[in-house]
């Protein structure tokens, strides 16, 4: 037992050091500069920027914009002054862009006032990405400016609630990174499915940092038994099924601290609501108000109903707040049947659904390939639409 028993230490060594290990590994190919850099990172909120750009306004903590100027531009800017040396990246907090928004960072500096520089920014999720610019050469002297320039047609509503200088030390970014993976995430369409993990966009997700060192601790393992006589094949099995548990138990308390934030938020969202205005209140709510409105105007006995939405969600959900009648809906992708498997006397809803058209002179309403059908629309508002179909 105490030979086992000094195995297990060995084992527990071997998981410590891969972990640390990989940290390091990290570390060294993310930090851009000093491990210790004695500047603190520079904060400008939504208040300190101005948008010279596009139409918005100031809500809350954030600057909302809602359309681009007639070239479809948004420029936000913000005075600064700090050494370049000091912060080797800026983040911008900027949601709900489109899935191919251009979004640049522009700069100047004293070094070359009359020089506007440029770089392009990465989009994930609908978020801007963090950008590294240690490396490059026209940062350089001290930052007097920096603006954000969005070219996307906004379908949304975008949100910027400002932009930080960061030192980008080791403290920082191992910061960053625990922020990422205890970041609340509420529940939503595809909660029933996955819980990923924490914030949208993550630098390096937990799962995949987990998956990283139990694989590495195995295969450490499975070497050192061939050689060290001590690893016997009962304590490399117990070994590789702790690593494995091990990884698991991480995952778990994760989930567990973001369920114990979900109940309180849950209960604000739900409590004390009658039915109807909890599915008002849910992430299906704009959904469930038109449907209530399509309800109104389709038959009282059953009929034929077709859903076209984007999200699997919205189609599905469509077709539960539909119920009884005989509703279509592909649980598996945005494609509608073809045109001649509709008859006259079927419904079609539209919600949130690109590629779909309807020609007012001829009564036609076309979709991809080309497929056209005659309807009526019956009820219309923005995103949405229920057509009769003749």
């Amino acid at each position: 037992m105490s030979f086992d028993r000094a195995v297990m230490r060995k084992g527990a060594l071997i998981f410590a050091g891969t972990l640390l290990a990989c940290v390091i590994a990290y570390l060294v190919h993310a930090v851009p500069g000093a491990w210790f850099p004695h500047a603190s990172r520079a904060t400008w909120n939504a208040h300190a920027l101005a948008l010279t750009r596009g139409t918005g306004f100031l809500q809350e903590d954030a600057l909302v914009i809602t359309a681009p100027d007639p070239k479809g531009i948004v420029l936000i800017s913000v005075v600064t002054d700090f050494r370049s040396s000091d912060y080797p990246a800026i983040a911008w907090d900027v949601s709900n862009l489109g899935e191919h928004a251009d979004v640049q960072l522009l700069w100047r500096s004293d070094s070359r006032p009359d020089r506007l520089n440029s770089t392009a920014i990465g989009v994930e999720a609908g978020r801007t990405l963090p950008q590294t610019l240690a490396k490059n050469p026209a940062w350089i002297g001290r930052i007097v400016g920096l603006a954000l320039a969005i070219r996307d047609p906004i379908a949304q509503p975008v949100r910027v609630r400002g932009v930080v200088a960061k030192p980008m030390g080791m403290f920082e970014i191992l910061g960053d990174r625990l922020t990422e993976w205890l970041a609340f995430e509420p529940w939503n369409g595809a909660s029933i499915n996955t819980v990923t993990g924490g914030a949208d966009v993550q630098d390096v997700p937990l799962p995949a940092l987990l998956a990283t060192i139990v694989a590495i601790s195995s295969a450490l393992v499975l070497l050192a038994s061939r050689w060290q006589p001590s690893f016997r094949r009962p304590a490399v099995a117990a070994l590789l099924c702790g690593f494995f548990l091990a990884g698991w138990f991480v995952l778990d308390l994760r989930w567990t601290w973001n369920l114990l934030r979900q109940e309180p938020a849950t209960a604000a969202q739900y409590w004390g609501k009658d039915a109807r205005a909890k599915h008002l209140a849910g992430d299906d709510g704009p959904l469930y108000a038109f449907v209530e409105k399509a309800r109104d105007v389709l038959p009282k006995s059953p009929v034929r109903v077709f859903v076209a939405a984007d999200a699997d969600y919205f189609r599905g959900r469509a077709a539960y707040h539909l119920y009884p009648h005989d509703v279509y809906f592909s649980p598996r992708g945005t494609a509608l049947p073809p045109a001649g498997v509709m008859r006259p006397g079927d419904w079609l809803l539209i919600f949130l659904r690109k590629g779909i058209q309807y020609d007012a002179a001829q009564g036609k309403i076309r979709w991809e390939g080309n497929e056209t059908v005659s309807g009526v629309p019956r009820l219309v508002e923005p995103g949405a639409a229920l057509f009769q179909i003749r």
